[in-house]
């Protein structure tokens, strides 16, 4: 139309925003869902629940032990102390997945200037969890395996057949888990 002067092209500007609120609902939502973290809190708190029941077969199979062991051979002495080996990797198994899951997924622990604070804790990430937890578990798994194989004789060949098989299973997991993880991380400098 003549008499009207377009003083800008079409495009140039972006079409103004219109408002949907102030923003005060989003805040609400995301501290909600950020709050939410401390559901996770409990299963920790079960956790260390198991770690006491844990203690409690533990203690229970090591007074069993005792008394016995001067009519234990070398075998069944093994076997005992496989199983005791078998109970700390457990433990050892559900301490870290309480530090580590606490400390990524709810808050920091704060354990002040302790030097007794372990080495590891509040280094590993997710994907660090995911290769202890395999390695554990694989260890467990081993130690079960272990103390079949010192009873071959009594063991039923097909239960050991699927002794092996979950056991390898478990180490062509952890080898897998392993290498996506390096796979994701990329190739590392060369020095």
């Amino acid at each position: 139309m003549p008499g009207i002067i377009d003083s800008g092209k079409r495009g140039d500007h972006p079409p103004p925003k219109v408002p949907l609120g102030d923003g005060r609902m989003e805040r609400v939502l995301e501290k909600l869902i950020f709050r939410s973290r401390w559901l996770m809190a409990p299963f920790y708190l079960g956790l260390v629940g198991a770690l006491l029941l844990l203690l409690v077969k533990f203690s229970q199979e090591f007074i069993h032990i005792v008394p016995h062991v001067l009519e234990m051979n070398e075998n069944q002495m093994i076997l005992a102390v496989l199983s005791l080996i078998d109970m700390s990797l457990a433990g050892n198994l559900l301490l870290m997945v309480i530090f580590a899951g606490y400390e990524n997924f709810v808050s920091k622990i704060d354990t002040g200037d302790s030097e007794d604070r372990p080495e590891w804790m509040g280094k590993v990430d997710f994907s660090g969890l995911k290769l202890k937890l395999i390695a554990s578990i694989v260890a467990i798994s081993g130690i079960h395996l272990l103390k079949a194989f010192m009873n071959v004789d009594v063991q039923n060949k097909e239960n050991l057949a699927w002794m092996l098989a979950i056991h390898m299973a478990f180490v062509v997991s952890g080898v897998l888990l392993a290498v996506m993880d390096r796979i994701v991380e990329g190739p590392r400098p060369h020095h």
